[in-house]
């Protein structure tokens, strides 16, 4: 990309309000770097007299595969984003950005919160204590979704009316629910930005916080950094990573052959740690894993 074109695009994106959710967005405020950024941070170590490295997208996905991540550090991205509460909880667990939130002890609490459309009502997971399972009917998810409404209008209300009645605002707020939305400057390097996608991106990520870092990925990052976008995913994203358990498991398959195997065969070739458990987190993504490469049968009796 000439830089007369970068330039045209990051004046595109500058303070354009991406959608998220039904009132959130992000916005990408600065940019300090791109591509090339990366490959001169790499390649001062060189310094001059030695041979001449690889090409940029070569040099960057070298980087990328065996982590080496300084060089991303020399590139930094400032966002404006407008997020809910309960998932902005989540966000700020990334402690390696900097970041001033708007204060609802000296402003008025934002008059929006995210709201839940019938058809996005989530059950609670069987095997995941932290995440979601299959959707619930779009008919129940009406009746959530009214419920919501009233309470929300409920809750605002009584916000308003300690106002009117002279509370302080740091007291007024207390009761509004975690829906309320909040905003935020948030400026983290290019590192740490593709660590936070990585992990929020993941469809194991609540979806709300999902649909952020998918903003922030695909909106943003991807045709600013085309190079850096596509190693990350190469490497990271649609990447695969076994364990010395996993590589065991592979190792001992071979010498029973006949791949794919069955279940049978998986539970024979499985680390000897997991023999004795009913149930097994980690044998059940060793599995998956195994699935995915056509190592065992998806069909397989499990």
């Amino acid at each position: 990309m000439s830089e007369s074109s970068r330039e045209q695009l990051l004046n595109e994106l500058r303070w354009k309000k991406l959608p998220v959710l039904n009132d959130g967005f992000v916005s990408l405020v600065d940019c300090m770097g791109d591509d090339g950024s990366v490959v001169q941070a790499a390649r001062v170590s060189y310094g001059e007299g030695t041979r001449k490295v690889s090409d940029d997208r070569q040099l960057i996905r070298y980087l990328l595969r065996h982590a080496h991540t300084t060089p991303f550090e020399m590139v930094e991205l400032k966002f404006l984003v407008r997020v809910p509460m309960d998932c902005w909880r989540q966000w700020i667990r990334h402690r390696t950005a900097s970041i001033n939130e708007y204060s609802t002890r000296y402003s008025l609490a934002i008059d929006s919160m995210q709201t839940t459309e019938p058809a996005e009502w989530r059950t609670q997971a069987a095997m995941n204590r932290q995440g979601s399972g299959e959707p619930l009917s779009e008919e129940f998810g009406a009746v959530m979704t009214k419920a919501e409404e009233e309470l929300q209008t409920f809750a605002r209300r009584i916000y308003q009316e300690r106002l009117d009645a002279g509370i302080a605002r740091e007291q007024a707020r207390k009761d509004l629910p975690l829906s309320t939305y909040t905003e935020a400057y948030w400026k983290i390097d290019l590192h740490n930005l593709l660590h936070f996608i990585a992990l929020r991106m993941d469809p194991h990520a609540q979806e709300e916080i999902r649909r952020y870092a998918l903003a922030i990925g695909e909106q943003i990052i991807a045709p600013l950094f085309p190079l850096v976008w596509e190693a990350f995913l190469d490497y990271r994203v649609l990447a695969l990573r076994l364990t010395r358990l996993e590589i065991g498991v592979v190792q001992r398959l071979s010498s029973l052959g006949g791949i794919p195997a069955d279940h049978a065969s998986f539970m024979i070739a499985q680390d000897p740690t997991w023999e004795s458990m009913t149930r097994c987190r980690e044998r059940d993504e060793c599995r998956d894993k195994l699935i995915s490469l056509g190592l065992v049968r998806s069909d397989s009796a499990g």
